[in-house]
């Protein structure tokens, strides 16, 4: 959950690079900016194409399609969890060799990072497909036991088009894999988003403000009280963030002087955001007024946090202020249009439930005998 950061000597002194102990100059205000806008920008698209495609997940019939629900339970602990998981980053990185470390990190994020990629581009690259694409669909089942204790591990389906983009993320893979370019960190770091967005969903507004509420605590104890966030941060060589030269100007695709967002400050108001659309949508009234809101006041956070960060030129924690301003505004809005307990009483079905599960791989059954009959 790494916060957005910047080199703060940025823009008042020449700073040092610490891989050949060089100096380079500081970066041009209008390298500054593109590089805050550019990062603004990006979060902003994972985060409204994420919560548009979590409506369609949330009532999506294929079962490996369904959505992770995320209960108060979860939400409570993700803090302490996601605290024994930096704390544990961090002594690793103090321990042994950050180079074979970042060398296996590195292989696991290329497997996520093609996979996730390829989900994002799935819906996009269908259009481009020809009507005669000779397209033949795929099974890839894994069970355990036998008879009527089989029970499925795995049982992922797809299809050639499927393939044709797993193909083209694989590109994207292979060179971030080799040259860690920051353009190919970013492709995976906007899939990771996207993905996290969709496919993630909150039970409930109340879990939601729990989840946040944890993860704001979380976000300023590590940025504020310790170096470990920012010792992570910059050790990690991981699309686990969002990177943007400040020199791009000056150095062009070469530049590496980054601006950075972790994905977490993306992700976790997200979620929550995704939650309020489908909320909007459940009161049938043909607005988004919560979702407007609450995306209007991440951008009004963000950019209060890029500002206080340039201003201070020192790392921010982004939850401190992307927290009030996501849970904050719609709630003014609710409590002026007198929604409150309409908001807070929201509840959207549990989709790991076994009855919905079941109903789901019936329906997925019905529809392929129906095609199979029909060829």
């Amino acid at each position: 959950m790494d916060s957005a950061l910047n080199d703060p000597h940025n823009g008042s002194a020449e700073a040092v690079n610490p891989t050949n102990g060089t100096t380079r100059p500081p970066s041009t205000p209008e390298g500054i900016a593109l590089a805050y806008g550019s990062l603004l920008l990006m979060a902003l698209l994972p985060i409204f194409f994420g919560a548009l495609r979590s409506v369609r997940c949330a009532h999506g019939k294929n079962a490996s399609d369904m959505p992770e629900t995320i209960t108060s339970r979860d939400a409570a602990r993700f803090p302490i969890i996601a605290s024994c998981t930096l704390l544990g980053l961090y002594l690793f990185f103090k321990i042994f060799s950050q180079e074979y470390i970042n060398l296996l990190l590195s292989m696991y994020f290329f497997v996520l990072g093609i996979l996730a990629l390829s989900h994002t581009i799935s819906p996009f690259m269908n259009k481009f497909f020809p009507a005669n694409f000779p397209n033949r669909q795929y099974q890839l089942l894994f069970t355990q036991g036998s008879g009527e204790s089989k029970e499925e591990i795995v049982n992922y389906e797809f299809d050639t088009k499927d393939l044709v983009c797993l193909g083209l993320s694989s590109i994207v893979g292979v060179w971030y894999l080799l040259r860690k370019h920051w353009i190919a960190n970013n492709l995976f770091g906007l899939a990771f988003s996207l993905n996290g967005v969709e496919l993630l969903h909150l039970n409930n507004v109340s879990t939601g403000c729990i989840l946040l509420g944890g993860l704001f605590v979380y976000d300023v104890f590590w940025v504020f009280g310790t170096n470990v966030m920012v010792t992570v941060a910059k050790s990690f060589e991981a699309p686990i963030k969002l990177v943007f030269p400040q020199d791009l100007l000056e150095k062009g695709l070469e530049a590496d002087n980054f601006a950075m967002l972790g994905l977490g400050d993306i992700v976790i108001p997200g979620i929550f955001i995704a939650l309020l659309l489908r909320f909007d949508i459940s009161l049938k009234k043909n607005t988004h007024t919560y979702f407007y809101t609450s995306f209007a006041a991440y951008i009004f956070g963000l950019g209060l946090t890029i500002f206080i960060m340039h201003l201070f030129k020192h790392a921010q924690p982004a939850l401190l202020y992307l927290v009030p301003a996501c849970i904050g505004f719609p709630v003014l809005v609710a409590l002026a249009k007198g929604e409150v307990t309409e908001m807070f009483s929201y509840e959207e079905s549990n989709s790991k439930d076994p009855a919905t599960v079941t109903e789901s791989k019936e329906g997925a059954e019905v529809s392929k005998r129906k095609e199979k009959k029909e060829k």
